[in-house]
Parts: C-alpha cells; structure tokens; sequence
C-alpha cells in the first residue's frame, strides 16, 4: 500500500529490509513503516517502566495489584511472539535507525508512519508509552483501518500546509505512541486524549511523522497529500550510497532520474 501511494505521488518506491539489498544509486527520500514495536533499550527503558506507567494510571488498588502481576507475562509473552513471527525485529531497528540518522545528515526529507513515527522521535533523543490504556478512561478508544478518530492539527505546521486546517479524521492500529518529545521535534497533531498524533522537525527540513496510516486511505487526498508532499521535497540532489563510503552489501540504496523520484519505503505486514 504504502508502495502504491508513493507510486501515484510521482515516485518510484523501493523496499529495504536487512535482507534485501538493494542495487546500486541513490536515495531521494525515506519512509519508515508501521510494524513491530520500537526496542524499548534504544529509549532507556525496559519492561519495569510499563509497570510504572500503570502504577500511575490505576487509581483503584486491586485493578494496579492484578496490572502488576499481568503485565510482565504479557510483556515476555508478546516478546516471544514478535520473536517467532516477525524475527530481526532488532535488525530492523539497526537498520532504520541508521537509515534514519543518514537520512537527517543528508537533509533527505523523512517520512515515518505509525512505528516510524516512533522509531523517529526516538532517534531524536524522545521516549514512547509502552502501554495507553491509562489515556482511554473518559475518551473511547478507536482501534479501526477507517478514519474514525479525529485529531486537531497545530496552526502553521507543514502538517497543516500539507492537509489543511479542519481536524482530520484518522485510522488507528497503534498500542503505543509518543512521550517525550525528541530533540528539534515539535507535536502537529493530538486526539482527544491528548496524545500526540503527528510530529515534524522545526525549520524547513520535510521531516514529518504521523502515528495514523495514510497509505490505508487512498481514496482521502487529504491523507495522499503527505506522500506528494514527500515526494516533492525529494527534488534535492539525493543521497549516493557508495560515494558516502558504504559497502555495496549496505541496504540503504536509490536510484533516481529527472523524471522520477526514488523513495525508500520500508513495508511491513498489517501489524502493529
């Protein structure tokens, strides 16, 4: 899908994982996709912090005591399980958070959806919540591939530039999202719960996350316009993998012509 969405914005999309090596050429951009979750150690924390956010979140004793004695074997639970279906999560994280801090050294334009959007605040120096369910008590919680949740965009972001002022209605797959900020990142977007929906750096660099999925609603240019926008600021001189000094085995490749921009997008199965 995301592909697909890359393609009719003008594009030429090709995938990365850590074992599909791309031919030789250049990148014109990045988008990091949705998929297993961000490792915890790359912000600082470990399974103890989800534990902590409850403690915080569960006002009645008994509800905090039964989430203390839960969570870790749901936490080792869902690790195994990511472990046995999505293995090389840790590959993965390698590998995009490299692509990433290349990208950003480059002056690449970025684009992170739902997981990227975390993985990108994360290497900007910012946390994520491992657990939500302590912001849906008085807001409901919409888990939905339509547009059902609306969130309120920030006056004068690219975000708003790129899909106009009126709230957004949004599709939402995610179990975590954005905590603290990361260096030079600002929020573009909130949900009614206040919790942060989209991201983009400070300045005129077209580096911009959002925690919904676009590629899923190809028939809302409001969503569509994000990968136009993309890969309009693609335009640039590009970034060639072996003039940097990289080894040919490195998964970080584009090629691109003056027809055409090559973007990076890195496709992940309908999970989160």
């Amino acid at each position: 899908m995301t592909a697909r969405a890359i393609r009719r914005a003008g594009g030429r999309p090709l995938r990365i994982t850590p074992a599909r090596h791309p031919p030789r050429g250049r990148l014109d951009g990045l988008v990091i996709g949705g998929g297993a979750d961000v490792d915890p150690g790359l912000y600082g924390q470990d399974p103890l912090h989800l534990m902590r956010e409850i403690d915080a979140s569960e006002p009645a004793s008994g509800q905090r005591l039964l989430a203390f004695l839960l969570y870790p074997l749901l936490w080792l639970l869902r690790r195994l399980l990511r472990t046995r279906h999505h293995g090389g999560d840790r590959a993965r994280d390698r590998l995009e958070e490299t692509l990433i801090r290349r990208a950003l050294a480059d002056g690449l334009p970025v684009l992170g959806i739902c997981r990227g959007m975390q993985l990108l605040n994360v290497v900007h120096g910012g946390t994520l919540h491992q657990d939500l369910e302590g912001f849906y008590r008085e807001v409901p919680r919409v888990r939905s591939v339509l547009p059902r949740k609306s969130v309120t965009l920030t006056p004068g972001s690219r975000l708003e530039a790129l899909t106009g002022p009126a709230p957004l209605a949004v599709n939402a797959l995610h179990h975590q999202a954005v905590d603290r900020l990361g260096r030079g990142l600002r929020a573009v977007a909130r949900e009614p719960s206040g919790l942060v929906q989209a991201i983009e750096a400070s300045g005129p660099r077209f580096v911009l996350g959002v925690q919904w999925h676009p590629e899923y609603l190809p028939q809302k240019m409001r969503h569509q316009r994000l990968f136009r926008g993309l890969v309009r600021a693609a335009g640039g001189p590009g970034w060639d993998l072996h003039r940097h000094g990289s080894s040919p085995r490195d998964p970080s490749t584009m090629r691109s012509d003056h027809r055409s921009r090559k973007v990076s997008s890195r496709l992940d199965p309908f999970r989160l």
